[in-house]
């Protein structure tokens, strides 16, 4: 399995059913390519919930390159925090072959916050975690910490869930929803350049204003009345490229 490119480990026979039938909204291929990613590279996933990507990382990196993965920590504050910990250690038990060779460490700011060695990674990734980040006010403290771990001239990347330009920040608070600009902001007051943009992942048939904000689309549909939500389909999202001045 290791070695195999993008396009074959996406609907490989090791990834789950229902994760391999999110892959046409979120563009796992086209988004890993847009970042960089090689097979040889040092990666860090920031908080990767339950492995979605991970399962594509991991083989994808599993002879040249090293995964390191930042999930909650045991001690998280909020009570799903060690739960999703727990739920991604048993799916990863169960697939050793998959997950023998990540490297789990844990992100707690501002008492945990070495995820990685020092300046040792090529490209950091993390997918729709701002919003959770802004909404327990440590959107800075997690950039700085993905700053410390890349090295001069690495790559973040960041897909998150797009607010419509000027959206307050109460509202980035409530919705799930995050301006580019804001974004922007706080990556470059942690020292990151903003490098490039994409629409890989954009869905202009969201308009952003549901009643539960992101979460009445799919996957979660918290609004009920599920059939208008499924039509748009998941969230639209930025994806954005930052590099670490060399």
């Amino acid at each position: 399995m290791a070695g195999q490119d993008l396009q074959t480990l996406i609907e490989a026979p090791h990834r789950r059913p229902a994760n391999i039938a999110r892959n046409a909204a979120r563009h796992p291929v086209e988004t890993l390519e847009f970042f960089g990613l090689a097979p040889d590279m040092t990666v860090l996933e920031i908080l990767p919930a339950f492995g979605w990507y991970t399962e594509i990382l991991a083989p994808y990196l599993a002879d040249e390159g090293l995964l390191y993965v930042a999930h909650f920590s045991p001690d998280g504050i909020l009570p799903y925090m060690p739960q999703a910990l727990e739920m991604y250690e048993k799916i990863s038990r169960r697939n050793p072959a998959i997950y023998g060779k990540v490297t789990v460490r844990h992100i707690n700011p501002p008492h945990e916050v070495s995820v990685a060695p020092p300046g040792s990674v090529d490209l950091a990734l993390t997918f729709r975690n701002v919003h959770n980040w802004i909404m327990s006010d440590q959107e800075d403290e997690y950039f700085k910490a993905f700053y410390q771990a890349v090295k001069p001239g690495g790559v973040l990347g960041v897909v998150e869930h797009r607010a419509k330009p000027g959206a307050s920040m109460d509202s980035m608070h409530k919705t799930g929803y995050v301006t580019e600009d804001y974004v922007k902001e706080v990556a470059t007051t942690a020292g990151f350049e903003f490098e490039d943009a994409s629409e890989i992942n954009a869905n202009p048939q969201d308009t952003t204003d549901h009643p539960k904000g992101v979460w009445s689309l799919p996957p979660i549909l918290q609004s009920g009345g599920e059939e208008p939500y499924r039509s748009i389909g998941e969230s639209d999202r930025m994806t954005l490229k930052f590099r670490k001045p060399a």
